[in-house]
Order: structure tokens, then C-alpha cells, then sequence
């Protein structure tokens, strides 16, 4: 076998300018993806330089200090957002999966384009029109802000992406899989819950999990909805701190303890969303090598 430039040598002047294009473009690919990355490496290293001083078993078990003491912690924030995390999962996910199954199986009508037109238009929602619309709907008419409010408000921000990504992967599914249900005589229902919608849970999972990561971010629609406490959650019908909320307090508070706090709360919030988008590929991994 001749080496690569003999070969190019011997090419002709077509072939020796699309080799040169695709070095071209295969540099310019490479030089995007370091521009990506590096403001992205700056941003998580800057996190852990702030913040990494601060971790400490009191930071995940204690409660705020009274204003312009020093000390305490972020342990009320930090189980909020588990909490509000978890609440958005119960509202959104059921909903969102549903709508998706719904879209994949049946896919036609009035009533399915208007959910896909409604989901499109619902995820390029600002968080913060959500926040405020949950507000209207729920804080008012319980006359009190909750963790209940801020659930539904993030699983608002939720449903969008779970029930695109479910329709979307329920599609991928192969058409054999179902008529060979469908010839055995399983019913059609039985069909999509127990091979079709078995044989696309990995993918959704990650959609799952890609959609939790973005919520668990979110500060807008909880400043309305959630608010926020400096105490442990006394109820789901009660106001209730969380990470996000709390780091917008003490980053823009005078007191220097507060801000590097906000660093601390910021490193644990990044890697929290970090350690789910590393669960998302894996599942995702993880099923194409199944698949394979």
C-alpha cells in the first residue's frame, strides 16, 4: 500500500482540493470544539477554586446564621431543592411521558399537533413567564408560597423535553418489534407499554435525566413560586429554600462569609448537573452497546 502523500502525488488536482477541504474542515471543527470547551473549563475551575474551601460536612447539615453572623450552612437548601427536584418529577414526568407515548402511537388529529405546537412553544417559554404564570394560578389562590408551586413550575420547564424526547425515541423503535406483538396477539396497549415503551426506556431515561439537570438550575420561576426559608422544610404547603435561590441571596449580600458561601453552593449546584449529564451519557452508552 502506497503512503498518503505518494498517493496524493499521484492524485490529480480534483482530488488533491477536496483532501485539502477536508483538512480544512476537519481543522475547523477542531478549533470550534476547543473554543466550546475552553470557556466551559474556565468556568468550572474558577467554581472549584471559589468554592472548594468551603466544603464541609456543616455546609450540607446546617442551617443559615442570622444576618452579619459568620458560619452556618446550606443543608435547608440543599435537601429544598432535593425536594422540589423530586416534586417536579412527580408532576412533570408522568405527564410528559404520557403526552410522548400519545404523540409516537397515535401521531395524528388536531389534538396531537396541537400538543407538539404546544410543547415547541412551551419550551422556548422564558422560565421566568412560567414562574409568574404559577404565581397567578396557585401561589394566589393559596394565598402562600410553597414547595408545591415551585414543583409545578419546574415540572412546567420539564415537560417540553421529556415529552419531545419520548416521542422522538418511541419512533426509533423498529416497526418489527410491534408487528411481531401485534401477531401474537398482544393487545395494542400491552404492545406499547411492554415492548415498545421497555425498548426506548434507556433513551428516555437520559431525556429524563438531561430535563432534571435543566431544572435543577433554574432561580426564576422559584423566586415566585418556592420563594425561599431560612429554616428546615416545615411543609409542602409552605415556603421552602433552595440551592439556587440561595446562592442569588448570599452572592449579592455585603457580607464576604455569605459570598463564599454562594461560591461553595454554586460548586455543589454545577456538580449536581454535572453528575447527571455524566448519567445521561452512560445510560445512553450503555444502550447502544446493548443494542449492538
Amino acid at each position: 500500500m502506497k503512503p498518503v502523500r505518494e498517493d496524493l502525488l499521484a492524485a490529480g488536482p480534483a482530488e488533491r482540493r477536496r483532501h485539502a477541504r477536508s483538512l480544512f474542515f476537519t481543522a475547523l471543527c477542531a478549533i470550534s470544539a476547543a473554543i466550546v470547551l475552553v470557556p466551559l473549563g474556565s468556568i468550572l475551575l474558577y467554581v472549584v477554586e471559589r468554592g472548594a474551601s468551603g466544603l464541609s460536612w456543616t455546609f450540607f447539615t446546617a442551617l443559615p446564621k442570622p444576618v452579619g453572623e459568620t458560619g452556618g450552612g446550606m443543608g435547608n437548601a440543599v435537601a429544598g431543592s432535593l425536594v422540589l427536584i423530586g416534586l417536579a418529577c412527580l408532576f412533570g414526568l408522568p405527564v410528559g411521558v404520557l403526552a410522548g407515548v400519545y404523540l409516537a402511537e397515535v401521531g395524528r388529529g388536531r389534538l396531537a399537533a396541537a400538543i407538539r405546537f404546544t410543547a415547541d412553544v412551551l419550551a422556548g417559554v422564558p422560565s421566568i413567564t412560567i414562574g409568574v404564570f404559577v404565581y397567578a394560578l396557585v401561589v394566589v389562590s393559596m394565598r402562600r408560597f410553597s414547595a408545591i408551586a415551585g414543583g409545578l413550575a419546574l415540572a412546567l420547564v420539564m415537560i417540553p423535553t421529556v415529552t419531545r424526547t419520548t416521542e422522538e425515541l418511541l419512533r426509533l423503535v423498529p416497526p418489527n418489534l410491534r408487528e411481531a406483538a401485534l401477531g401474537l396477539g398482544v393487545p395494542a396497549w400491552r404492545t406499547t407499554v411492554f415492548v415498545v415503551l421497555r425498548t426506548a426506556a434507556p433513551g428516555i431515561a437520559t431525556g429524563v435525566m438531561l430535563a432534571v439537570a435543566r431544572v435543577a438550575g433554574e432561580t426564576a420561576p422559584l423566586l415566585f413560586t418556592a420563594m425561599s426559608s431560612r429554616y428546615w422544610a416545615a411543609g409542602l404547603d409552605r415556603p421552602i429554600a433552595s440551592l439556587p435561590v440561595q446562592i442569588l441571596t448570599y452572592a449579592t449580600s455585603p457580607y464576604a462569609d455569605w459570598q463564599a458561601q454562594a461560591w461553595t453552593g454554586a460548586l455543589c449546584l454545577v456538580a449536581i448537573v454535572l453528575v447527571l449529564n455524566l448519567a445521561a451519557r452512560a445510560v445512553a452508552a450503555r444502550s447502544l452497546g446493548a443494542r449492538r
